[in-house]
Protein backbone atom coordinates (compact mmCIF):
# COMPACT_ATOMS: atom_id res chain seq x y z
CA UNK A 1 0.00 0.00 0.00
CA UNK A 2 2.34 3.09 -1.29
CA UNK A 3 0.42 6.20 -1.55
CA UNK A 4 1.70 9.61 -2.55
CA UNK A 5 1.91 11.98 0.25
CA UNK A 6 3.64 14.41 -0.80
CA UNK A 7 0.72 17.32 -1.20
CA UNK A 8 -0.80 16.29 1.56
CA UNK A 9 -1.02 18.36 4.61
CA UNK A 10 1.95 17.39 6.99
CA UNK A 11 1.19 17.73 10.56
CA UNK A 12 3.54 17.58 14.04
CA UNK A 13 3.31 15.72 16.78
CA UNK A 14 2.08 18.43 18.45
CA UNK A 15 -0.43 19.77 15.95
CA UNK A 16 -1.93 15.86 16.83
CA UNK A 17 -1.70 16.24 20.38
CA UNK A 18 -3.77 19.13 20.33
CA UNK A 19 -6.30 18.29 17.79
CA UNK A 20 -6.81 14.78 19.80
CA UNK A 21 -6.81 16.08 23.21
CA UNK A 22 -3.64 13.56 23.84
CA UNK A 23 0.01 13.85 25.38
CA UNK A 24 2.87 14.37 22.82
CA UNK A 25 4.51 11.84 23.86
CA UNK A 26 0.98 9.61 23.62
CA UNK A 27 1.05 10.21 20.22
CA UNK A 28 4.36 10.15 19.43
CA UNK A 29 4.18 6.53 19.94
CA UNK A 30 1.42 5.93 18.26
CA UNK A 31 2.38 7.32 15.03
CA UNK A 32 6.42 6.87 15.22
CA UNK A 33 5.93 3.44 13.35
CA UNK A 34 3.74 3.88 11.25
CA UNK A 35 3.74 3.84 7.54
CA UNK A 36 4.05 6.84 5.46
CA UNK A 37 5.30 9.09 8.20
CA UNK A 38 8.45 10.99 7.39
CA UNK A 39 11.58 10.91 10.44
CA UNK A 40 13.64 14.04 10.20
CA UNK A 41 16.42 12.93 12.86
CA UNK A 42 18.40 16.49 13.73
CA UNK A 43 22.31 14.99 14.76
CA UNK A 44 23.00 12.17 16.11
CA UNK A 45 20.68 11.97 19.16
CA UNK A 46 16.93 10.62 19.30
CA UNK A 47 15.87 13.40 21.13
CA UNK A 48 16.25 15.73 18.03
CA UNK A 49 13.83 13.27 15.72
CA UNK A 50 10.96 15.32 14.24
CA UNK A 51 7.91 13.72 12.94
CA UNK A 52 5.99 14.64 9.84
CA UNK A 53 2.91 13.10 9.56
CA UNK A 54 0.70 12.89 7.06
CA UNK A 55 -3.06 13.71 6.73
CA UNK A 56 -4.44 10.35 5.76
CA UNK A 57 -1.53 8.50 7.87
CA UNK A 58 -3.19 10.60 10.78
CA UNK A 59 -6.75 9.75 9.52
CA UNK A 60 -5.68 6.11 9.32
CA UNK A 61 -4.64 6.30 13.46
CA UNK A 62 -7.29 8.55 14.58
CA UNK A 63 -10.28 6.06 13.37
CA UNK A 64 -7.94 2.95 14.70
CA UNK A 65 -7.66 4.75 18.16
CA UNK A 66 -11.14 6.36 18.63
CA UNK A 67 -12.87 3.36 16.56
CA UNK A 68 -12.07 -0.05 17.52
CA UNK A 69 -14.62 -1.74 16.19
CA UNK A 70 -14.71 0.04 12.89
Amino acid sequence: MSTDTTFENHYTIADLAAQWRLGRETVRLLVKNEPGVLKVRLGRQKSLTRYSVPDSVARRVHTRLFNPAA
